[in-house]
């Protein structure tokens, strides 16, 4: 937090901050059946193809497990984000064909982190992880989406064309293994509706500017407008399953490739956690970068 502090008003930073994340439940043998073989969906071959080798043990930096320092470092961010008011936070608000429809301002997200799966309606919740249960029991996997909410964020936080704050936080969730889709505010949904009624009307409420809807998702021309900031991410089926699928090796011939070892049938509760700290780093980013232009 000093480190952070200090960063924040332009001085000195002093010591560096280090951290180390010990692996010591490394299962390597569990993917030796993979070693030659390209599995469907997965990073092996657009790897190899890249760099020439690849990293068969569980994926090497295209695995998932690579987000762990991300979530440290979002640890971090999030502490400084909470010196200047500001909150993330993240839910699963939808596992496959179920979705948790109820407006976020209904939602009680304080019990987000009370069930396995993330979801802050208990009713739900119980439904997602039957539904989760119920494909892992058929060896297959499914995805789904993960919605958040970025509040005390005050208006003027971003910059035009390359580093607009939507697009760093689009950047920033795209990055995270598994992730398939980024929209924010009325997303693709706003299509549907006219401007008369996509349109978020001004108006001043004890000498502060707000906005009657939020279909702009907190954000305007790349820079925030003081309104919470909202978005969703989509994840895909995890890319291992148990029943063999049809892929090639290295020298082009046709396998068959099967799941094993340990591998999660839906990757969303994980995700939360890594959903908030890429919004926190991203946030922090732009605040610290707002604030040293002003110096």
């Amino acid at each position: 937090m000093e480190i952070l502090s200090g960063v924040f008003e332009g001085k000195a930073t002093g010591t560096p901050i280090a951290m180390l994340i010990r692996n010591a439940d490394a299962r390597s043998k569990d993917y030796s059946h993979i070693a030659d073989t390209f599995r469907p969906s997965h990073a092996d071959y657009t790897y190899q193809e890249k760099y020439g080798h690849r990293d068969y043990r569980g994926g090497g930096r295209s695995s998932a497990r690579e987000t762990a320092a991300r979530v440290a470092a979002g640890a971090i961010a999030k502490l400084f984000l909470e010196t200047q008011g500001i909150r993330c936070t993240a839910w699963v608000s939808q596992v496959g064909h179920l979705i948790l429809d109820t407006p976020i301002e209904s939602l009680q997200l304080d019990l987000t982190e009370q069930n396995d799966v993330r979801c802050p309606d208990p009713e739900m919740a119980t439904a997602m992880i039957d539904l989760i249960r119920e494909v892992r029991k058929a060896g297959d996997t499914i995805g789904g989406v993960i919605s958040a909410r970025i509040t005390g964020c005050p208006a003027g936080v971003g910059d035009p064309v390359f580093d607009r704050l939507h697009a760093d936080l689009g950047k920033a969730m795209l990055s995270i293994n598994a992730c398939k889709g980024f929209e924010y505010g009325s997303g693709f949904a706003g299509v549907t509706l006219r401007g008369s009624a996509h349109n978020d009307p001004f108006y001043t409420e004890e000498g502060k500017i707000k906005t009657r809807t939020n279909y702009s998702g907190g954000i305007q021309g790349g820079i925030s407008n003081g309104m919470p900031i909202d978005f969703r991410v989509a994840f895909k089926p995890v890319a291992t399953i148990i029943p063999a699928q049809e892929s090639v090796n290295r020298a082009g011939e046709t396998v068959a490739v099967e799941g094993r070892g340990r591998h999660d049938p839906c990757v969303l509760p994980r995700a939360v956690p890594i959903v908030e700290a890429m919004a926190a780093i991203t946030l922090a980013d732009h605040l610290l970068r707002q604030r040293m232009t002003q110096l």
